[in-house]
Parts: C-alpha cells; sequence; structure tokens
C-alpha cells in the first residue's frame, strides 16, 4: 500500500462514527437502510460515510434490485497494518537501542553504549 493509499484510509478512519460503521460492517452485510436506523442518523449521511469508506477499500458494496448491501473487507487495512507493524518495530528496536546505551551493552558493531549524562 502506497503512503497516499494509507493516508486516504486513516482519514476515512479517522472519523468516529465511520469506525462505528465499519465495525458493525465486520460483523454481517448491512443495507443503508439499517445502518441508519443503527445509528440514528439519515440514510444520506450513512451514504457518504459509506462512499468514503468504500474510497478507502474498507468496504465492498453489493446492489440487489434497489438495495445496496455493504460488508468490510479486511484486506482493506492490510496496508495499514503493515504500515503501522513497521512503524512500531522501528520504535520498538530504538527503544531497545536507547535502553542497551544506557546500560552499557555491547552493539552488534562492538560500540558500547555510553552513559548518559544526565542534565
Amino acid at each position: 500500500m502506497s503512503e497516499t493509499e494509507t493516508d486516504t484510509v486513516l482519514r476515512a478512519l479517522a472519523e468516529p462514527r465511520r469506525r462505528d460503521i465499519l465495525t458493525a460492517l465486520a460483523r454481517d452485510e448491512v443495507p443503508v437502510g439499517r445502518l441508519a436506523e443503527e445509528f440514528d442518523v439519515t440514510r444520506s449521511a450513512v451514504s457518504q460515510h459509506l462512499r468514503v469508506l468504500e474510497d478507502a477499500g474498507l468496504v465492498t458494496r453489493r446492489t440487489e434490485g434497489t438495495r445496496n448491501f455493504y460488508r468490510s473487507r479486511p484486506e482493506g487495512l492490510a496496508g495499514l497494518r503493515a504500515y503501522l507493524d513497521r512503524t512500531w518495530a522501528a520504535s520498538l528496536d530504538t527503544a531497545r537501542r536507547l535502553v542497551e546505551a544506557d546500560a552499557g551493552v555491547v552493539d552488534a558493531n562492538g560500540q558500547e553504549g555510553s552513559d548518559r549524562a544526565t542534565a
């Protein structure tokens, strides 16, 4: 997933109502009308939220006659999960190096971590 795609997913998930809708769609395929009832908002508002989630690749739509049914796309979160995993791994690695440096542990290059001067 490119940085732009990750940004699109993050923007879609920034809205609490969209996160709630995505959670509801993870349980079942749901028509717009039922979502509007569940969240006590207009069908138009739900449709707008669903459009953002669909554009971000987080939900998919199935049309049956005049009704649209939505469900979550777990694979839509795969790129975001990979991004978070990379970021988390880098953060943990940095934290490990700082702790080892404070403890005077020798790293893989034979460099001993220096004791930091306290301010």
